[in-house]
């Protein structure tokens, strides 16, 4: 493994950073993360009967555990000028992990909602810091690569709650299925505040560039970075994980009335794509240039998302349609942010970080709440139909802004590889 310390920021010599330990901890972190996003609609179908309370009040929890989350990500851009990022991630962590193993003690709805609170807030740094973080270790040539192991290992935790978080629910109950997320959450926390470590070399940036207000305000002189969140608010409408993921299983029941056994196997086979999806599309992301991968996984998603509509009723094409949305709409993401750290000079990164993510969330929420009023406007036959065009149409839209971005091309070997 190699290491970084040849440099020095503010005249100390900078830590030795272990990238590759770096990404391996922060992957198994976001992949217990995801997995107790995926494990808690299985555990609401328990508790609402357990405290006796109904969908509204799921509903609100959610709401309420989301817009906090989504809104706190803006503080860590000033936040990183002071604390360390292994420190932020850390810290967040073990609060994460707290809050999900006290689920399994709570005795109450009001103290069911107040652990959930808590874990989703301790999850929110994830992908702020962490992807900042794993920008400064890896160098552009091993950026994409990086970000989408991370992104990738993260929707493994996802894909694998369905069928064994189930089975340990059905066997043992909610409570340890929620301990087995919660107590290994804590213990890879602690791992993260022990051995990663970084640089500082985008401290040291941030800090010469002015205060932190000064660095937001400098945003809005960047010409790419401002392309890159119009194709991000844009392409939010067929977020792969969020919306496609929510939209997709209530067409097939409400349109096409299939059964629930094979509901759950597609759904299935739609989630299987996010795992090896983003490590191949950044693989070649890394060797060809980040902006003409993404704008070719954009065309291959727009592709999907109409061909799923257009097959209709004929479920053999609607399998077929499935696997190739599985293999398409989960790239955008990853992709995306590490064109942003292409983009984002090391002295903005943090808060460039920091408003991407809180501006994925908050236009995330919005695109979701109008397509769904549409299907409610239209009925579900014509607004499912309408919301999936539009949602084919988002990525063409993005794929056309991302041609105005000028960074992202093909990147040359960089000499002081720093990717471990």
């Amino acid at each position: 493994m190699s290491c970084v310390s040849t440099a020095a920021v503010d005249g100390r010599p900078l830590p030795d950073v272990r990238p590759r330990l770096t990404l391996g901890l922060l992957s198994v972190q976001h992949a217990l993360i995801h997995a107790q996003s995926a494990l808690l609609p299985l555990v609401f179908v328990e508790v609402v009967r357990e405290f006796g309370v109904g969908v509204g009040a799921v509903g609100l929890l959610l709401g309420v555990a989301n817009l906090l989350s989504g809104a706190i990500q803006l503080g860590y851009g000033p936040l990183s000028r002071v604390v360390s990022r292994p420190r932020i991630l850390g810290t967040a962590g073990v609060v994460f992990g707290i809050g999900t193993s006290l689920l399994a003690a709570a005795t109450s709805w009001p103290m069911f909602s107040g652990a959930t609170i808590v874990g989703r807030l301790g999850a929110s740094p994830q992908h702020t810091v962490g992807h900042a973080l794993l920008s400064e270790q890896y160098p552009p040539t091993r950026r994409a690569s990086a970000i989408s192991t991370h992104i990738a290992v993260g929707n493994l935790g996802t894909v694998a709650v369905p069928l064994v978080g189930g089975w340990v629910i059905a066997t043992a109950g909610w409570q340890p299925a929620v301990l087995l997320i919660g107590l290994p959450a804590i213990v890879v926390a602690l791992a993260i505040l022990a051995s990663v470590r970084e640089a500082g070399i985008d401290r040291a940036a941030a800090r010469a560039r002015g205060s932190t207000w000064t660095v937001v305000r400098s945003l809005r002189r960047e010409r790419d970075l401002l392309w890159l969140f119009a194709a991000s608010s844009v392409a939010a409408a067929g977020r792969g994980i969020g919306v496609v993921t929510t939209f997709v299983p209530l067409y097939l029941s409400l349109v096409l009335g299939l059964d629930a056994p094979t509901i759950a196997v597609m759904y299935t086979l739609l989630l299987v794509g996010s795992v090896p999806g983003p490590l191949i599309a950044g693989r070649f992301a890394d060797r060809l240039g980040h902006r003409p991968v993404l704008i070719v996984t954009y065309v291959f998603g727009a592709a999907s998302l109409a061909t799923f509509v257009l097959v209709g009723p004929n479920i053999p094409l609607v399998w077929l349609a499935i696997g190739f949305m599985s293999a398409f709409v989960y790239e955008e993401s990853s992709l995306l942010q590490a064109l942003l750290a292409d983009v984002a000079p090391p002295a903005i990164r943090d808060v460039a970080f920091a408003s991407y993510f809180t501006l994925m969330f908050v236009i995330g929420a919005i695109w979701a709440a109008v397509l769904g009023l549409i299907v409610a406007a239209l009925g579900n036959e014509t607004g499912f139909t309408v919301i999936f065009v539009i949602m084919a149409l988002s990525y063409v839209l993005a794929g056309i802004v991302v041609l105005g971005i000028r960074a992202g091309g093909r990147v040359v070997e960089d000499v002081s590889d720093a990717g471990g």
